[in-house]
């Protein structure tokens, strides 16, 4: 897949996404970032060694309310349209799921839509992929961030996100997206309790049978702190590596991570020991 020009070998190369909140309630306090503080970040990142740099403007914590179009494009586009024009290489992707806030944002110079819901939230998505030819990342959901975590359930979780991807690969191609543009996400601690999580990063060579580059995000969830005997997201930098070094040695071609330096050289790390 080729990016702003970069050439993205998911076979056999291992990638790293900088996450970059303009948000004042992300989870993590460390990953919101207002727009006085935006180009340090990015400039951080991309000397770190960042592959893709991922824009969110709207929390999508357990529990949390959508964020208004407006502010979120509020939010949003500035953040790209600076970014772009200080780094004009750097790949742009945008945590939305919201249609018109990817339309614009695409407008404004990013490369990629990253959308939690796999295009089910706005059935509008699927014709902004299209007309801008953009790369996609989808993801499994189990409800909505407000009521995701209220006791999910699943007779077999990696099967039911198996199931629920190769639809909407087959939705999407049907409806004209590329192939090669669509990345799969398994959505950890989205609609999943611990022990799903657990599974999913275990199995997670079996989502391999899809034949898309795989996008983990497991960067100071709360899974971590709970293995962890209920440490805060302050502390879950350590954990954090273990499990993505887990993950890409079991399948995983994209870390979405807080901590881009560490992140880089678990990708390091672990394309050495598979190479």
């Amino acid at each position: 897949m080729v990016i702003r020009g970069k050439n993205f070998d998911f076979k056999n190369k291992k990638y790293c996404m900088g996450i970059i909140n303009v948000t004042p309630d992300s989870f993590y306090s460390g990953s919101r970032v207002n727009k006085d503080e935006l180009l340090k970040k990015v400039e951080e990142m991309t000397k770190d060694g960042v592959d893709i740099i991922d824009i969110g403007g709207e929390s999508t914590r357990p529990g949390s309310d959508p964020v208004p179009l407006d502010e979120e494009l509020r939010r949003v586009i500035p953040a790209i349209e600076n970014i772009r024009k200080h780094f004009s290489d750097v790949v742009i992707s945008v945590d939305t799921y919201k249609s018109k806030v990817a339309k614009e944002a695409l407008e404004a110079g990013a490369d990629i839509i990253n959308d939690i819901s796999a295009c089910t939230f706005d059935t509008n998505m699927i014709e902004v992929l299209k007309k801008y030819n953009s790369p996609v990342v989808i993801m499994h959901i189990k409800g909505t961030p407000k009521n995701m975590q209220d006791n999910p359930e699943y007779k077999d979780v990696v099967r039911e996100i198996t199931e629920f991807l190769r639809e909407r690969i087959q939705f999407l191609e049907s409806n004209g997206i590329e192939s090669e543009k669509i990345i799969i996400d398994p959505g950890i601690g989205f609609g999943k309790k611990l022990e799903h999580n657990i599974s999913i990063i275990r199995r997670l060579a079996e989502l391999k049978q899809l034949k898309k580059p795989i996008l983990i995000g497991l960067s100071r969830k709360s899974m971590i702190g709970m293995i962890l005997g209920g440490i805060p997201p302050e502390e879950r930098l350590t954990g954090t590596i273990a499990l993505n070094t887990i993950a890409l040695m079991n399948g995983a071609s994209i870390i979405r991570v807080h901590d881009v330096k560490e992140g880089v050289q678990t990708c390091r790390i672990v394309e050495a020991i598979i190479s």
